[in-house]
């Protein structure tokens, strides 16, 4: 800071002492001219008398005299630049003056003035020269002079004592700011001296300032604003020692992952799910090698959807949630081991498969009996007994055949048969089984679809979930009305089938697609219902990548149940 001042002062001294001098020896000269003007006006008043009588030899006499007096060089011209008289040199040795430029002047009428070297004396002069009249005539000019060096020696007395003063004010400038300067620079040392302790974590760090200035209250708001820092520091040491108890505890994996696909902060359960302890920094790609992750996170970061999935990793399962932060652009993934969920979920699978392919030869034996034994019996008592035993033991068969279907839909191996099929004609020829018993209650039919609406899928399955919908359709409306409704959109085909029944409470829309859930237990076994239907329906639709969503009431006011499908083309 002194340093700039310094060269500030001097700069600006300097440039004030070369301004100042150069204005007042331009002021001095200007002075002096003038002086001289009206000297020349006093002098051409002795001069033309003797001008007028031709006394030459008196008139260079006169102006000798007076150049000892008023120490001023005197010389006088005719018009045609004859020297007539000269107070330093015999005029009659001196050559013509006619294109001295001030005597040019002089002789047109104006006051001449010059500044430059005398060919006669050999040193520099001020030249100032004005017309002699006589009779309204110029006759002659009248030229006065003075040596430079004299001008130039007072000029060097004004210049060194402006100089002394110069150097007495720099002085005093660079005490004063050298002074100002260490007022400044201690505290503004002190501080700095105080922050980089502050960045060394040493927050107890305080500044005292004695200055009742800005810097003192500077000094205050520093010190104010280090024990804010370290309150502050203090209290995200606390929350982040508490985050990773929190993140050591959760038996979930979880890792955060930035946008340039680095790993910035990991749970001890995911290293122990990797085996490596050393992830932090590193890309996710580098620390697990499996195509299935890397395709579920580009996927989200491509999409921004939050997605959840199955991931195989080793000979676990685990169920992978994925979560992208919109502000941060970092991505969350918490990884949670399902392996002995899905192997239980697998034996019972397997189980309910093997015990209903089990059940369905002799239940269909022992129908086969009873219907034999029925036909053998003429007592009526005990062909209503068997008449009970027969529609237990459908009911039975038809819990074992969906049993049974829903097992090959859930195994991962299922195929379908994908074809081109035309959704009206397999509509039509679902509605033909309903026909008697739509008729039967009386309900009515509203089918509204689009000719030729072609869909690549499994004829059977989607025969089966109309089927399942349409059945249920008719089984839970006692009167009104079923609309089936089949309309494509560019990507998709909409399905939708609304019935105006008894409709389905908000508390049990969630579990409608769970197995076995029924919702009015007592309706649901007096109409052979067996809580497997819609399970059926959403493998199917799910096999086909597409999507089912139910409302009840639907949105048009009116009770009853609306199931929405949507298939892509």
């Amino acid at each position: 800071m002194f340093g700039w001042q310094v060269i500030t002062i001097l700069g600006f001294s300097i440039s004030i002492f070369l301004f100042s001098f150069s204005l007042i020896k331009k002021h001095y000269l200007t002075t002096l001219q003038s002086n001289l003007i009206n000297l020349a006006k006093t002098l051409n008043l002795k001069v033309i008398p003797l001008l007028e009588k031709k006394q030459f030899s008196e008139l260079d006499l006169l102006v000798k005299n007076l150049d000892k007096d008023i120490n001023t060089r005197i010389t006088v011209v005719t018009n045609e630049g004859i020297v007539l008289a000269d107070s330093k040199n015999n005029p009659k040795t001196m050559e013509n003056h006619k294109n001295r430029p001030e005597i040019k002047k002089a002789l047109q009428g104006n006051t001449g003035q010059s500044l430059r070297f005398s060919t006669t004396i050999k040193k520099e002069m001020l030249y100032v020269a004005i017309p002699i009249y006589q009779k309204g005539k110029i006759t002659g000019a009248l030229r006065v002079s003075l040596f430079v060096e004299h001008i130039n020696l007072l000029l060097n007395d004004i210049k060194f004592k402006f100089l002394q003063v110069t150097f007495i004010i720099i002085l005093i400038s660079l005490l004063i700011s050298l002074i100002f300067s260490r007022n400044i620079s201690k505290p503004i040392k002190e501080l700095s001296w105080a922050s980089n302790e502050i960045a060394k974590g040493n927050f107890d760090v305080k500044v005292n300032i004695r200055n009742n200035d800005e810097l003192k209250d500077f000094a205050d708001s520093f010190n104010y604003m280090g024990q804010k820092i370290k309150t502050l520091f203090t209290d995200i040491s606390q929350k982040k020692k508490e985050l990773n108890s929190i993140l050591s505890s959760i038996r979930e994996g979880l890792i955060v992952i930035d946008k340039e696909d680095r790993i910035v902060l990991s749970n001890n359960s995911f290293k122990d799910i990797i085996k490596n302890d050393l992830i932090d920094g590193k890309f996710y790609w580098e620390i697990l090698r499996e195509p299935n992750f890397t395709n579920l996170i580009k996927k989200v970061k491509n999409n921004k959807v939050n997605t959840i999935s199955e991931i195989e990793l080793g000979n676990k399962i685990f169920l992978v949630s994925v979560t992208q932060m919109s502000q941060s652009e970092e991505t969350i993934l918490t990884l949670n081991d399902i392996t002995e969920i899905k192997r239980t979920e697998t034996i019972k699978k397997d189980f309910v498969a093997n015990v209903s392919h089990e059940l369905k030869t002799p239940l269909t034996s022992i129908k086969g009996f009873v219907e034999t034994i029925e036909e053998n019996i003429v007592d009526k008592n005990t062909i209503h007994y068997l008449d009970i035993i027969k529609r237990n033991i459908d009911r039975v068969i038809n819990i074992v055949k969906d049993l049974l279907i829903l097992s090959n839909l859930e195994k991962k191996e299922t195929k379908l048969e994908l074809q081109k099929i035309n959704l009206s004609e397999i509509l039509n020829d679902v509605l033909k089984i309903f026909e008697q018993k739509i008729k039967e209650k009386h309900l009515k039919l509203n089918f509204d679809i689009e000719q030729n609406i072609i869909i690549n899928g499994d004829p059977f399955q989607i025969e089966q979930m109309f089927v399942n919908l349409i059945d249920n359709a008719i089984k839970y409306t006692e009167q009104g009305e079923i609309t089936i409704a089949v309309k494509q959109t560019d990507s998709s085909v909409k399905i939708e089938i609304e019935d105006t029944g008894i409709g389905i409470s908000k508390e049990h829309l969630p579990r409608i697609f769970e197995r076995f859930y029924v919702i009015d237990k007592s309706r649901s076994r007096k109409l052979g219902g067996t809580g497997l239907g819609l399970s059926i329906v959403k493998h199917i639709v799910l096999l086909h990548n597409g999507s089912i969503d139910v409302k009840s009431p639907p949105k048009n006011g009116r009770k009853g149940t609306k199931f929405i499908i949507n298939i892509p083309v």
